[in-house]
């Protein structure tokens, strides 16, 4: 975890747009979950202590969808700061596996979407839309 200038503890997120040709995998949190229920998001989850993010990212899209992915050699593409969390982002293409939901007790669906479907999703966090358009578009 990070500190912010105030001293309350940050968390630290991992992400990524797993991206298929012209769709995106999406999980949809479930209606129980304590923090953004109800909502889609991007896969991921949090940095344990002393894990570096590009591991962590590796270990949670195993976790939740039962795929193996390299740690990304590179900076993440997108970044998310608040007051609550810092998450980073990567574009993940290759894997190895079908991705399936795994983390049942996380996400009650996962899906696969083009942008022409991007507006009718209810999305974990503002700045999603426009992100996975961007990836999206940009091939």
């Amino acid at each position: 975890m990070s500190t912010s200038g105030q001293g309350a503890t940050r968390a630290r997120i991992v992400a990524a747009f797993l991206r298929d040709g012209n769709k995106v995998l999406l999980c949809h949190r479930s209606p129980e979950r304590r923090w953004y229920p109800d909502v889609w998001d991007l896969p991921g989850g949090h940095v344990e202590p002393g894990e570096l993010p590009g591991a962590a990212l590796a270990r949670e899209l195993h976790e939740e969808l039962g795929i193996e992915a390299a740690v990304p050699a590179g900076p993440p593409m997108r970044q998310i700061r608040t007051d609550t969390f810092d998450m980073r982002i990567w574009l993940i293409e290759r894997w190895t596996g079908a991705p399936v939901n795994v983390a049942l007790d996380e996400h009650d669906a996962i899906g696969w979407f083009q942008e022409s479907e991007l507006g009718e999703l209810r999305l974990a966090h503002d700045s999603y839309r426009a992100m996975l358009t961007e990836v999206l578009v940009v091939r």
